[in-house]
């Protein structure tokens, strides 16, 4: 994990760099299909969606959730990325959901950039990095 400066201009600008983007996409994908079978089961994708954290904190203090109210959240989240409902994601629901969510983040955040930490493979710290480069060069 590392502290980075983030903005919603990175998120979209590493959105809209459809190179970039669908490398990283294809790499996470390829990461999350452990029996290679071309689609991303729950099972697969569980770690994945608990990496979004959206319950680990509430204004800064830690809670306990409900576990029962944990699985039908991560549950939820896998139903918006199957947007066909066979139980399983395929590698353009994958990517498409992804982009609505960064986009929805970038949306979210406003123009002010904001100090975050991220996990080093993150979508988010892929969009620091790719910025870095473009400020870099």
């Amino acid at each position: 994990m590392s502290v980075e400066l983030l903005d919603a201009a990175t998120i979209v600008s590493f959105v809209e760099d459809e190179e970039a983007f669908n490398v990283s996409i294809l790499d996470r994908f390829a990461h999350l299909d452990t029996d290679h079978d071309g689609v991303l089961s729950y099972a697969e994708m569980e770690e994945e969606l608990k990496s979004l954290r959206v319950f680990e904190t509430h204004f800064g203090i830690d809670e306990k959730p409900d576990p029962d109210e944990l699985v039908d959240v991560y549950k939820s989240l896998f139903v918006q990325f199957d947007h066909d409902s066979n139980g399983s994601v395929d590698l353009e629901e994958f990517k498409t959901e992804t982009k609505q969510m960064m986009l929805a983040m970038a949306n979210g955040m406003g123009f002010l950039p904001l100090q975050m930490v991220l996990e080093e493979d993150s979508f988010l710290k892929k969009a620091v990095e790719k910025e870095a480069t473009k400020v870099g060069a």
